[in-house]
């Protein structure tokens, strides 16, 4: 028997055994069912929204020789300029927990680049329509796509020496997105891809 089964249990025995406690044990269910419920809701949409990110860098670099970051002055990160200063915004202040200054003059630029995409959807569920009778055969199938969004956007963060010019460092997110969303949610959304690209810099 789970918790909700148990509680649920527990309440029809107390009710039936003493019935002045059936206002206080129906608030209590109902306050754990929804406790229950918002946890489950939260799960839901961090699976939905999990940013998977893959990684790469150079094993011979030194990374406490990179204390200073810059970008291109040519950068174009596919996004909309609105959420490019949002992503910037984003790994300035990464970057800035880790210490590493920005500079016009830079021990490393990093470039951005982006690109969206349709991920097939994980499942789907099936409505079926159809009869036997003497006057009516064959049938309709509905498949309805259930699971994340399939408009998928990666972006790729390349750190690249300053003076040698080569590539040292590289990370390449991907994550569910919605065109449609709100200035906050996508704020959101790239600082909590920000935080999760730069979690494993430097490399260990």
């Amino acid at each position: 028997m789970g918790d909700v089964e148990r509680l649920m249990f527990w309440s029809i025995r107390v009710r039936r055994s003493n019935p002045l406690n059936a206002s206080f044990t129906s608030n209590f269910i109902n306050c754990n069912m929804k406790k229950i419920g918002v946890f489950a809701l939260i799960v839901f949409l961090t699976s939905c929204n999990a940013v998977r990110v893959n990684y790469d860098y150079d094993k011979e670099a030194d990374f406490s020789n990179y204390g200073t970051y810059g970008y291109y002055s040519d950068l174009k990160t596919g996004l909309s300029e609105l959420d490019t200063k949002r992503l910037l915004d984003a790994v300035d202040a990464e970057m800035q927990l880790k210490g590493i200054r920005f500079s016009e003059d830079p021990d490393f630029f990093i470039n951005i680049e982006s690109r969206s995409f349709q991920a097939p959807r994980n499942n789907t569920v099936g409505v079926g329509l159809g009869g036997t009778g003497r006057n009516v055969g064959g049938g309709v199938s509905v498949g309805i796509p259930v699971g994340r969004s399939n408009l998928e956007r990666e972006i790729r963060f390349d750190f690249i020496d300053s003076k040698k010019e080569t590539l040292f460092w590289q990370a390449v997110s991907e994550s569910g997105f919605k065109e449609n969303d709100s200035p906050e949610s996508r704020e959101g959304r790239l600082q909590v891809l920000a935080a999760k690209v730069f979690a494993k810099y430097p490399p260990k």
